[in-house]
Formats: structure tokens, C-alpha cells, sequence
């Protein structure tokens, strides 16, 4: 089959590798209809996380399941399913607890080893523990599949990343980044009762789609002077929940700059870069929490899908650039250089 292989710092490939086998009684095969590519992705892409020459890449997808093991229960062929970026086996006390990234048998799609998500196919280890039916005629519509795929990543990680930071009815919001998980971060904060919702970001055709998923006011500025802006649309106290959805030492400094005494940041933005930006003094004297971490979005699915079926919630304007399996490398290029927001991948 053909799959995406990362060799070096932006030399991204589409490769002949073997195709994917059911190795354990608890694997599925799944045939992938739809994959993207993450902003995390960019982080290998760009040399700032290592990557081993030829190793798989990319941790979302969703598709038909073409076999399964003999001690697979919920799944048969034909199924439509999606996976969560992180495969887990759904009996350990940590799923039991709703945090399936830290499941001890767990894995992200594109470890060494693994199959990466931007494929023609993947082996799903503990498919009974990862994966979620989807309903069958879905495959059929190609808005919702690809407002479904969200659901892999970056809609659960935006309420990830909303749930840490307390959202709650009639509480005032900002979220810093305005990439594909900030802008599903805004959504996630509507969804929960969200009475104001600031988005920080500088390019228009991002921010539209943040004031179509619900935020009421848009600050086009970084640093000390986002921070000061945010403070003056709040009359000086700062939003009670902050969404900090970027990485960086910066974006981690204006998060808590405008964070309300007594609120919360939830970050979901995975670090990188020279530092944290976390002032612990700061943080002690005016009461303000940090809580997120890497989203244990299979937690999570089962909540979200029955608003993406009902249309209730629509993620798919995040993904705006689609391209072939062929073309993945050209849609690594256009995401590193911000031509694109979000690239979709059809096999």
C-alpha cells in the first residue's frame, strides 16, 4: 500500500510500505476514506521533534474496517469507524478514569513501529478499546465524514482544552491560537455556555471562522498588547477561562496575562520552544490554574458525535485545503508556510 514517511526535516514522502496485517487477536484492519494532517505534524516536519528516517506519520483518520481479529467483539467488516490519535486498550484503570492517553498498552499512530494515520490503510491495535462505530450512511455524505473526522483530534482536543480551563454558562472566554484546535477550542466554549468569547489572531480568514463558531470579538495582536487589549474589552479583570491552543513560551505569557484572578488556563498547545512562560508566583498570588495536557479525545467522542451528527456543531470549515495521497507532501508545505489552516487527506 502507499503510506506517508517523514526521511528528514521537510522531505515528507508517499512510499510503497507493506501493507498492514491483523498481527494481535485484538487488531482490526482499517481502510482509510479520510486523514489530515495535524499542526503537530509540523513540529517533525520543521526538525523541532525527532523523527527516525522513514518513519510513519500522522495520527488521524477514519475509514472501513477490512478485518478484524478473532477476539474483536464490537467491530466487523464493513464497519465505519473513527480512531482517536492515541489507540488504547479501554480495560486499564487510567481508561477506566477517562484518560486514555496514559494507558500503559497505548500508542500514537506514527510511533516507530506503527502505522501513521495518513495512509491507505492502518492496523488498530485494542480495536474494541479505540475505535467508535460511526452510523453507516455517513460515508455516503462528504460534509459530515469530514466534520466526523475532527472528532480524531482537534475537536476533542478544543474541549479538552475548554473543560481545563472551566468553561461554564454565561462565563467569558479567550482562546490564544487560532489554528484548527483554537478555532475548535471557540466552538467547544459555545457549545458549554460560553456568554463571550475573545479570539486572538491576525488572519482574517481564520478569524471568520472563529466569529462563525461563536466568538463575539476578535484581537488582532500578540504580547503585551494583546494582553492589554483583552484587558480592556473585560474592564480590566481578564476572561475567566483562557484557551491557549499554540506551544510557545509567548503564547503560554499572554494565556495567564489574560486570565481573570481565580480563573483558569487549559492548554492543549504542545510545547515547544526556549521555555514555559509559567510564573508560579503569579499564578499563587492571583489564584489562577493550569489543567489540559494531551487530550484523551476517546473520552471524549462519545459525548461530542451524536452534535456533529445532529449538525448541532461543524467542524469541517477547519479543514480547507484538500488534497490526495500524492499531494500530502504539497499540503505539508502549504500548512508550514499558513496557506492553508487545515489540510484534508483523501486516499
Amino acid at each position: 500500500m502507499r503510506a506517508t514517511v517523514i526521511h528528514a526535516p521537510h522531505d515528507i514522502r508517499v512510499e510503497d510500505v507493506p501493507d498492514p496485517v491483523v498481527q494481535q487477536p485484538t487488531d482490526v484492519v482499517v481502510r482509510v476514506l479520510r486523514a489530515c494532517i495535524c499542526g503537530s505534524d509540523l513540529w517533525a516536519y520543521r526538525g523541532e521533534s525527532a523523527r527516525k528516517p522513514g518513519q510513519r506519520i500522522g495520527h488521524e483518520f477514519l475509514g472501513i474496517v477490512e478485518q478484524a481479529g478473532s477476539d474483536v467483539t464490537g467491530f466487523r467488516a464493513g464497519d465505519l469507524v473513527v480512531a482517536p490519535f492515541v489507540w488504547s486498550d479501554g480495560t486499564c484503570a487510567f481508561c477506566a478514569d477517562g484518560l486514555h492517553t496514559s494507558c500503559p498498552q497505548g500508542g500514537f499512530w506514527g510511533s516507530e513501529g506503527s502505522d501513521g494515520g495518513q495512509g491507505e490503510a492502518v492496523r488498530v491495535p485494542f480495536a474494541d478499546g479505540t475505535l467508535v462505530k460511526l452510523p453507516a450512511e455517513a460515508a455516503s455524505d462528504d460534509r459530515l465524514l469530514t466534520a466526523l473526522l475532527a472528532l480524531s483530534d482537534v475537536l476533542g482536543t478544543g474541549h479538552h482544552a475548554a473543560v481545563g480551563a472551566g468553561v461554564k454558562p454565561g462565563s467569558t472566554v479567550a482562546v490564544v491560537g487560532d489554528g484548527a484546535v483554537g478555532l475548535c477550542g471557540v466552538m467547544a466554549a459555545k457549545r458549554l455556555g460560553a456568554d463571550r468569547i475573545i479570539a486572538l489572531g491576525r488572519h482574517t480568514a481564520r478569524t471568520d471562522i472563529a466569529r462563525a463558531f461563536g466568538a463575539t470579538d476578535v484581537v488582532a495582536a500578540r504580547g503585551e498588547e494583546a494582553v492589554a487589549a483583552v484587558r480592556e474589552l473585560t474592564g480590566g479583570a481578564g476572561a475567566h477561562s483562557v484557551i491557549e491552543a499554540v506551544g510557545t513560551e509567548q503564547s503560554m505569557r499572554t494565556a495567564f496575562g489574560i486570565a481573570r484572578d481565580g480563573g483558569a488556563v487549559g492548554y492543549v498547545g504542545v510545547p515547544h520552544g526556549s521555555g514555559t512562560g509559567l510564573d508560579l508566583g503569579d499564578m499563587f498570588n492571583r489564584n489562577v490554574a493550569l489543567r489540559g495536557g494531551v487530550a484523551p479525545v476517546r473520552a471524549y467522542i462519545p459525548e461530542l458525535l451524536p452534535d456533529v451528527l445532529d449538525g448541532t456543531i461543524d467542524p469541517s470549515p477547519v479543514f480547507d485545503l484538500a488534497v490526495g495521497l500524492d499531494e500530502v507532501p504539497a499540503g505539508y508545505k502549504a500548512m508550514d508556510e499558513r496557506t492553508a489552516l487545515k489540510v484534508l487527506v483523501k486516499p
